[in-house]
């Protein structure tokens, strides 16, 4: 047993995101998902306190928080480092931030998505381009063409023209 934990620990160090032979593999293949459920959720309320602290504003379509509506702007079962990864932008930028989609239902689904709270929709003006283009590494186009900044604590950036669409892995040194 001891080669055991001795050989998961190795394969851990070498090569945290490969899988590898036995039951280090297993284990292996299930950390992302492990990591992906292992975080804490919080409330539309929370959020919306944590946001006013640092002021932060929000705005829907429909002018409303209903998490299963599209037009609305949700932040029920946000993920707490998403919203700490909002608050760390506004206090490194200086900029407005105008937060235009959260958790609500309408957006293109997966493990890192805004129904599972991992993302936020920014509305953009000049300051916060500014900041994201100046401040994090441009690392390329995605999938839909848009052009994605990496920050140093390895969120990612979208520019999805009339918004920025980021995917907060933390709270972005929070």
């Amino acid at each position: 047993m001891k080669i055991r934990s001795t050989l998961m620990a190795l394969a851990l160090t070498i090569a945290p995101g490969l899988a590898v032979l036995g039951s280090a593999g297993d284990a292996l293949a299930a950390q992302d998902t492990a990591q992906a459920a292992a975080v804490t959720k919080i409330s539309h309320a929370t959020a919306t306190s944590m946001f006013r602290q640092v002021g932060i504003t929000w705005s829907s379509s429909g002018n409303c928080s209903d998490r299963n509506n599209p037009t609305c702007t949700s932040f029920e079962q946000l993920n707490l480092a998403t919203a700490q990864g909002a608050q760390t932008l506004k206090r490194a930028s200086g900029c407005a931030l105008n937060i235009t989609g959260g958790t609500e239902t309408g957006h293109a689904s997966g493990t890192y998505s805004h129904w599972n709270g991992y993302k936020l929709d920014y509305g953009k003006n000049t300051c916060v381009t500014n900041y994201i283009k100046n401040s994090f590494t441009y690392i390329g186009l995605r999938g839909d063409g848009a052009p994605q900044y990496q920050s140093g604590s390895g969120n990612i950036y979208a520019d999805e023209g009339n918004h920025w669409d980021v995917l907060y892995y933390n709270c972005g040194g929070c």
